[in-house]
């Protein structure tokens, strides 16, 4: 899972590696172009907000860190979507980028009862 960490106060938000690449391009699209936008997203960690909203402005700090070294395949169409989603309605949902990825390809974990001896 890699981190979105914007402002430099705030806790990081927890978004696997996959969506953080592709968000990555989007963001970086939208505040090259000095387009602002609210992001919008659950907490994983059970605090008092059941969700918050961040407005993402081009002079805000913003850091990605990846858990994985490599970088992880983008997919164009993925991207449009996102980039079609968020110009629509003026606001990303990472719930809903995130819940889209888990039902296209379950996460698998392995675990001591299916792990390969």
């Amino acid at each position: 899972m890699g981190r979105l960490k914007y402002d430099g106060t705030a806790e990081p938000i927890t978004i696997d590696d996959a969506t953080l690449a592709h968000l990555k391009i989007v963001i970086g699209t939208k505040l090259r172009r000095q387009e602002s936008f609210m992001l919008t997203w659950r907490p994983i960690d059970g605090g008092q907000d059941a969700r918050l909203t961040i407005w993402i402005h081009p002079a805000i700090p913003l850091q990605f860190g990846f858990d994985r070294p490599e970088f992880p395949q983008i997919d164009p169409a993925r991207i449009s979507a996102i980039m079609g989603s968020l110009n629509a309605s003026g606001e990303l949902h990472l719930d809903l980028l995130q819940d889209h990825l888990e039902q296209e390809a379950p996460i698998v974990r392995p675990n001591a009862e299916n792990a390969l001896a």
